[in-house]
C-alpha cells in the first residue's frame, strides 16, 4: 500500500514539474494569440475622433463623435452612421465688451454647418469617381441628418423668459463635389495623408412655429441654405486642419448676409479620421 501511493505521490509530482517547466511556453504563445486575435478583430469607433471649430463670427465649438458604424449588410449596400455631440460658446465678444447677455448669433453658424449641435445624427460619406486605390482623384461627398440645436428666448425686457434655452430639431443635407492629392512629412512619405478641396451646398429646415418660440415676430418658412468652399490637410499622427468658407446664398431672418470663416482643428486617437 505504501509503495502504490509512493508511486502515485511521484506521478503526481512528476506530472507537475512538467508543467511547471512548459508553463512559460503555454503562457506566450497563449497571450501571442490573444493579442493577434484583439488586433485583427474590427472596433466599433467609439469615442476616437472630434474637432474644434473656431468661427469669424466668434463663436467656438468643441464636438465629439461618439461612434460611427455602417447599417445594411457587409459588402454589400450599406450606409455610415455617425453620431456627433458638441457644445459652443459665441460669448467672446460680449465677454469682452462686458455683455452676458445671450442672443441666438450662434445659429447663423450652426444652421450652415453639418457638425453643428447639441447632439448631431446623420448619414455621411463619400464615393470616388474613379478606382478608390489611387492617391489623386475626385469624387462627391453627401450628409443628411438631424440635430439638435439650442435657441435662447428674446421678449421684452425684464421678462423672467427673456434668455430662457429652448431645443428644437433641425433637418439638414448637405451634397458637393471635392479633389484630393497626397500630402505627406519630409522624408517620411510612408506616412501618406491627404490635401483635398471641396465646394458644397448647404440646406437646412426647421418648422417655423419652433423658431418663433424664442424669436417672437419672426418672418421666416424655416428654410436656410448656402454654399460652402472647403480646403484641408490630414497627415495621421501629424497635422488634422481644416479651412472653410461659407455664405448664405440669400439673407433670411436675420439677415445672415456676411460670409462665415470656420477653422477646424481635429483630433483622431487611432491615427485616423
Amino acid at each position: 500500500m505504501e509503495i502504490e501511493q509512493s508511486r502515485f505521490v511521484q506521478t503526481i509530482g512528476g506530472v507537475l514539474i512538467l508543467m511547471a517547466l512548459f508553463f512559460p511556453l503555454w503562457a506566450a504563445a497563449f497571450i501571442a494569440d490573444t493579442l493577434i486575435r484583439k488586433n485583427t478583430s474590427p472596433k466599433t469607433e467609439v469615442l476616437n475622433a472630434g474637432f474644434i471649430d473656431l468661427v469669424s463670427s466668434g463663436q467656438v465649438s468643441a464636438s465629439a463623435r461618439l461612434i460611427r458604424l455602417r447599417i445594411g449588410e457587409p459588402d454589400k449596400f450599406s450606409l455610415p452612421f455617425t453620431i456627433y455631440s458638441g457644445v459652443s460658446n459665441n460669448a467672446f465678444p460680449a465677454q469682452v465688451m462686458g455683455m452676458a447677455a445671450r442672443t441666438n448669433e450662434h445659429l447663423v453658424a450652426q444652421f450652415i454647418t453639418p457638425l453643428s449641435g447639441l447632439l448631431n445624427f446623420s448619414i455621411d460619406g463619400w464615393r470616388c469617381f474613379g478606382k478608390q486605390e489611387k492617391i489623386t482623384q475626385a469624387g462627391f461627398i453627401y450628409q443628411l441628418g438631424e440635430r439638435l440645436l439650442t435657441g435662447y428666448r428674446t421678449t421684452l425686457p425684464g421678462s423672467w423668459l427673456n434668455g430662457r434655452p429652448h431645443n428644437f430639431l433641425n433637418s439638414f443635407a448637405t451634397l458637393g463635389l471635392f479633389f484630393q492629392t497626397g500630402a505627406w512629412e519630409k522624408d517620411r512619405s510612408a506616412n501618406m495623408g491627404t490635401c483635398w478641396v471641396s465646394i458644397r451646398y448647404h440646406a437646412a429646415y426647421t418648422n417655423p412655429s419652433q423658431l418663433n418660440i424664442f424669436l417672437e415676430g419672426l418672418n421666416t418658412n424655416g428654410i436656410y441654405s448656402g454654399y460652402s468652399l472647403g480646403f484641408g490637410l490630414e497627415i495621421s499622427y501629424a497635422v488634422h486642419l481644416k479651412a472653410q468658407v461659407y455664405r448664405y446664398d440669400k439673407p433670411p431672418e436675420p439677415v445672415y448676409s456676411l460670409p462665415l470663416y470656420q477653422f477646424s482643428f481635429n483630433y483622431a486617437l487611432q491615427g485616423k479620421n
